[in-house]
């Protein structure tokens, strides 16, 4: 197995992307960065509720098994990046783009780190992450809040939205998983 797999659980099923979009703020209208799209479970539920998806892929057979499965179900609002995201320009995306991912969670901090400091910030994210990472983004009395977290606080509002479960993905992950959260500030306004 590849080292970049190694972290990486994708979620079963495109219902249950379409429920986890649901429970986001992506309009018809918006622009969506989808992170490590795999082979597009979230990405064709993207395509539905948003006017156009730009799927990142650095892996080479899982872009061109993206590009199939896209163009299969006769999705054609999805550009597909074969790219690193951690290289990919966020200033080639418009103001006000929005991100929904599944990413590999041994990168969760270098993406968020990269989405906080860009110039070109989304004015949404929501990821799905490990529970006890989301928790240190997230201010609260009840636990520790990391720096990253207090960075993220100073833009952001933030909360876990839902709980996921182990069975909700393949593989399983053996740690407990949520979707997560974070509006620009100046978007609550």
């Amino acid at each position: 197995m590849r080292n970049h797999l190694l972290s990486q659980h994708f979620l079963r099923s495109p219902k249950l992307a379409l429920m986890l979009i649901g429970h986001s703020n992506i309009k018809k209208r918006d622009m969506v960065l989808e992170i490590g799209a795999g082979s597009g479970v979230i990405t064709s539920a993207l395509s539905k509720r948003c006017s156009k998806v730009i799927a990142i892929e650095p892996d080479a057979k899982t872009a061109s098994l993206l590009r199939k499965n896209l163009s299969r179900q006769g999705i054609e609002n999805v550009e597909v990046i074969e790219e690193d995201f951690l290289d990919y320009d966020l200033s080639r995306l418009p103001e006000g783009y929005k991100v929904f991912s599944n990413p590999p969670f041994h990168l969760s901090s270098k993406i968020v780190h990269k989405l906080i400091e860009s110039e070109n910030r989304p004015a949404s994210f929501y990821l799905i992450l490990q529970k006890q990472f989301a928790l240190k983004l997230i201010a609260t009395d009840r636990h520790y809040t990391s720096q990253l977290g207090y960075e993220l606080l100073e833009q952001y509002s933030t909360k876990i939205r839902l709980p996921l479960r182990p069975t909700d993905f393949t593989p399983p992950p053996a740690v407990p998983t949520v979707l997560f959260e974070a509006k620009l500030l100046e978007t609550l306004v």
